[in-house]
């Protein structure tokens, strides 16, 4: 059976690979490409508010915080390339938070429009309620991000509010986007 050969979507300029990605767990080899999909972001987005891009030893730090937590950092594979990765972290480094997650999705740039976020939130989700998180939340930066406000609310996530002009990249003042999804029993049982 023959394979259609990448096409470009008249609407939206990014290459559609005909694939199917494998989601996975993070390894330390992935380490280069999650920097370089980190880094794009960093520089040409606003999906974070971070300026200066982190390096590869930074990364690692981050990516072994998470893990050291019991929390899952995932990949997206395709044709051996890692094409974007999630991961979970505690919203906030207080004991009183310990059940709720904030979740975190940064897709390569050539890989944008293939459903990857959808595809690596779904199993980020799973895995996040598999180790004990009661609520996993979105912090989206900058209210012009529909992608990513788009996926959340399609996967179950209700809008909670805007905080508006919380921070400054690009020369204007960008807002923050906060949804939210119950997991498991939410609220409605005391944690053991």
């Amino acid at each position: 059976m023959a394979t259609r050969p990448a096409t470009r979507c008249k609407a939206r300029d990014y290459i559609h690979f005909p694939m199917k990605p494998t989601i996975r767990a993070s390894t330390d080899q992935d380490i280069p490409a999650i920097t370089a999909i980190y880094r794009h972001h960093v520089l040409h987005g606003t999906g974070t508010f971070e300026i200066d891009p982190p390096t590869e030893t930074d990364m690692q730090a981050r990516r072994a915080d998470v893990l050291a937590k019991g929390l899952p950092w995932l990949v997206a594979e395709g044709d051996g390339k890692v094409l974007g990765y999630a991961y979970a972290n505690w919203f906030k480094p207080r004991p009183a938070y310990r059940f709720s997650a904030e979740d975190s999705i940064y897709i390569a740039e050539e890989a944008r429009g293939m459903g990857l976020g959808r595809t690596l939130l779904t199993e980020l989700i799973a895995q996040a309620e598999a180790t004990g998180v009661r609520k996993l939340l979105a912090v989206i930066g900058d209210s012009a991000n529909l992608g990513s406000v788009g996926v959340h609310k399609a996967l179950g996530f209700t809008h909670v509010g805007v905080m508006r002009s919380v921070g400054w990249k690009f020369g204007a003042w960008r807002d923050i986007v906060l949804m939210e999804k119950v997991l498991g029993e939410g609220d409605t049982t005391a944690p053991e």
